[in-house]
């Protein structure tokens, strides 16, 4: 029996499943939850120890038979946190993730250093964004100068866990494309973009050759592996970010496809097998872990927007469903703009979430449930409108995340969208990715064969677009976009 560890270092948790290449099932799966701190100024910050923490948790609450079987381990990790560390490996200082969009100014300075946003597309695919790593450096040496000079190497989140397990210090091309400072059409760090955050040194030396394909990048240390109860001596496999690992572990590794995760952030992307470069800078051109390119939108809301709303009319998760159901399409007049943590795509750090159109018939809890799940989806729409302008087909969407676990926000996906809307009958997304990832180093066949094998339609939960509902979608819709640009106008260039 072929058992791999897939780990996802994720926002909320970390999540472990031991996945049995035998049986083609998860034997097991557990997770930890994770604190996160955030401020009203766009600061979001976790400690990289936490991580190592939850992983403890997590692995300790898997059957003991299920950790001594496995004989692989992959990990993927939330992408773009800046993960400083010494020579010792100690980190430096709290990680700024993803979602911390207190940078905006960096992100000002390293372009207007670099010749602007059109001479960053133009040069390394991207421009630097809040959120990407690359300001978060700058930021780091602005604001302590003496730990930014005992830093020795540049880590990702999924980079720091593989360090833990195997004390090697590396980055995966498809992780790393997302830092802001890769050349993705040559998958290589890029020298100016490097002098750009720091004219002053020489950033490449703290960052590890750029690994372009899977590979073992070590084994479990033996201390490790006694203290988290695995086997002495098994492989881990390069790993790579979240979406990267979501793509494997949703079969997207081959055009036709497009993936659509329903995170804490909303995800839209697809495979390509050359760079696909957006001049207008909305769809971020990420390296695949898989050797292609996965264009990509990431909006910064989606389930945090539907928990926020849940948390604050005082429903459970149980509730969801009924609630949603409660209320009708266009939630009887209510829309959402969700950009609680700001937005990405559009471009928006400092907008703050909205909702128009209350009046007296519509405040009903239901009703502001179902106006967040459709904002968040106009919001992804709207993603993959930005794919489909850029030359990519998708004649299905397939869900990930633990939003596609509702069947009403499955049929809003297909009915917005005009989709057809896929989901799988194992649903691990990242974690699962990780876990075929390791099998990959095993033997076990290239990925494009592992995804074919392993991965299978749940047909049950999949759903066709409904043609009244695609219609009135289309309406509502363009009102989502109108109030999209009043909330643009009323927060662009404001604290």
């Amino acid at each position: 029996m072929s058992v791999a560890l897939g780990v996802d270092v994720g926002t909320q948790s970390v999540k472990v499943i031991a996945y049995d290449a035998d049986s083609r099932t998860c034997v097991d799966t557990a997770s930890s939850p994770l604190a996160l701190h955030q401020t009203s100024d766009g600061v979001a910050e976790q400690n990289a120890e936490w991580w190592i923490d939850a992983l403890k948790v997590a692995l300790a609450s898997l059957n003991q038979s299920s950790r001594q079987a496995i004989a692989a381990i992959g990990v993927s990790g939330q992408q773009h946190g800046f993960v400083p560390v010494d020579k010792n490996g100690i980190v430096l200082a709290p990680v700024k993730l993803w979602c911390d969009t207190s940078t905006g100014t960096e992100c000002d300075e390293i372009m207007s250093a670099y010749g602007g946003i059109k001479a960053s597309i133009a040069g390394v695919g991207n421009p630097i964004l809040p959120g990407y790593t690359a300001s978060k450096i700058r930021w780091f040496r602005n604001e302590h100068p003496d730990q930014y000079a005992r830093m020795d190497s540049i880590l990702l989140p999924h980079d720091y866990v593989n360090y833990y397990l195997t004390g090697e210090r590396c980055m995966e091309a498809g992780d790393a494309s997302g830092t802001g400072f890769l050349d993705v059409r040559r998958r290589d760090w890029s020298r100016a973009m490097l002098h750009a955050i720091d004219p002053e040194r020489d950033l490449e030396d703290c960052l590890p050759e750029v690994v372009k394909t899977n590979q073992a990048i070590g084994t479990i240390l033996p201390s490790v592996a006694d203290e988290l109860g695995l086997p002495v001596g098994i492989p881990v496999s390069i790993g790579g970010g979240d979406n990267m690992m979501g793509a494997i572990g949703t079969g997207n590794v081959t055009a036709g496809m497009v993936t659509m995760s329903l995170g804490t952030s909303g995800t839209v992307y697809a495979h390509s097998d050359s760079p696909v470069v957006d001049a207008t800078g909305n769809v971020a051109a990420f390296c695949s872990s898989t050797g292609g390119w996965l264009p990509l939108v990431c909006t910064m809301n989606c389930t945090v927007a539907t928990e926020l709303t849940r948390d604050l009319l005082n429903v459970e998760l149980a509730a969801l469903e009924s609630q949603i159901l409660g209320s009708e399409i266009g939630a009887r007049g209510l829309i959402t703009v969700p950009f609680f943590n700001g937005e990405r795509a559009p471009n928006l750090p400092s907008a703050k979430a909205s909702v128009f159109g209350m009046d007296s018939n519509n405040m009903r809890p239901e009703n502001f449930l179902r106006s967040a799940v459709e904002g968040t989806t106009f919001s992804l729409r709207f993603g993959l409108s930005e794919l489909t302008r850029l030359g990519i087909r998708a004649t299905e969407i397939l869900l990930t995340g633990g939003g596609a676990n509702s069947p009403s926000w499955r049929q809003m996906i297909a009915d917005v969208c005009n989709t057809p809307v896929t989901v799988l009958k194992t649903e691990e997304g990242a974690a699962l990715g990780a876990a075929l990832q390791a099998l990959e180093i095993l033997g076990g066949g290239d990925i494009a064969s592992l995804t074919a094998d392993h991965l299978e339609k749940d047909v049950e939960g999949c759903c066709q677009p409904e043609a009244g509902a695609v219609q009135s979608y289309e309406e509502i819709y363009g009102k989502y976009q109108h109030a999209v640009t009043r909330v643009a106008d009323y927060y662009e260039d404001k604290p």
